[in-house]
């Protein structure tokens, strides 16, 4: 799906309760059945999962919103960008559209959004696919870090686009992923001022403190979880998919051959087949 077919299906709606004012926020909302959240990383929004969600909405509804400060939802600089943040946009987006339990499948740090959710608020995380998240003190990246400079809130378009180019080159093990078709779709947002300015925000909130308390509380984590995880990521290695499933009581690692780290668009067939098959081993809610 190109980004003008999948901008059309976007829905948006002013969310209050986050912050002192509503924010805007940019969301995919297709299917039937039990909800299934998607969730992004950075430096993406929610085109990522663009080859997955027809898929996926088959046998679920599929709810896939931009995070704030991504994509297309509220860019301004009114709120804070860590996953933190980001959790409690989460649970009250999920609470405004009247969901109370969701399968989350959250990749990067939509992956640290999902776990603190699952330690905080485990009855609304019935089960997690967590595809190359962050986890531990395993990142920000060394790219990321960099990108997160001030200076760079004044990149222009064409600087923008070359270093997100270049991060998904380097993050994909299929050369022939790199399609026309997705880099256009994750890059347009971030061809903007104030997305350029929002992406530079979100790059400098990532924080490490926000997952390592979470250590401590993974053996508490009940919920069925897959790692489904690209054997060849150089920035969130499949040891710490090793280590997540030695420290979660009810965690399985699926290894996905030739893939790097951005799992959905290497090999989206892999990857919704292997969650569908995944959820459904999980009874359904009653």
């Amino acid at each position: 799906m190109n980004i003008q077919d999948f901008r059309k299906r976007q829905q948006t709606l002013s969310l209050d309760g986050v912050i002192n004012e509503p924010l805007n926020v940019a969301y995919t909302d297709v299917g039937e059945g039990e909800p299934l959240l998607l969730l992004h990383g950075i430096p993406t929004w929610s085109f990522l999962f663009h080859d997955v969600i027809d898929t996926l909405s088959q046998h679920y509804r599929v709810i896939a919103p931009d995070m704030i400060g991504y994509g297309y939802s509220d860019r301004r600089d009114q709120f804070d960008r860590s996953i933190e943040f980001q959790a409690d946009f989460v649970e009250r987006f999920l609470e405004h559209l009247d969901v109370d339990s969701a399968h989350f499948v959250a990749h990067d740090i939509g992956g640290g959004v999902a776990l603190i959710l699952a330690d905080r608020k485990p009855e609304l995380v019935r089960s997690m696919v967590l595809s190359n998240s962050v986890a531990y003190d395993s990142w920000p990246v060394d790219e990321m870090l960099a990108l997160g400079h001030p200076r760079n809130a004044k990149m222009k378009p064409e600087e923008m686009t070359e270093k997100l180019v270049e991060s998904f080159q380097f993050g994909l093990s299929r050369p022939e992923r790199l399609t026309e078709e997705f880099k256009e779709g994750i890059v347009t947002p971030y061809q903007e001022r104030d997305g350029i300015v929002s992406l530079v925000r979100n790059a400098a909130s990532l924080n490490t403190n926000h997952t390592t308390p979470l250590t401590s509380r993974l053996g508490q984590m009940q919920q069925p979880t897959l790692l489904l995880w690209g054997e060849d990521d150089k920035w969130q290695p499949i040891s710490t998919a090793e280590q997540l499933v030695k420290d979660m009581p009810n965690a399985e690692l699926h290894p996905m051959k030739n893939c790097s780290h951005w799992v959905p668009q290497d090999n989206p067939e892999e990857f919704a087949s292997a969650t569908l098959e995944f959820l459904q081993k999980i009874p359904v809610a009653v």
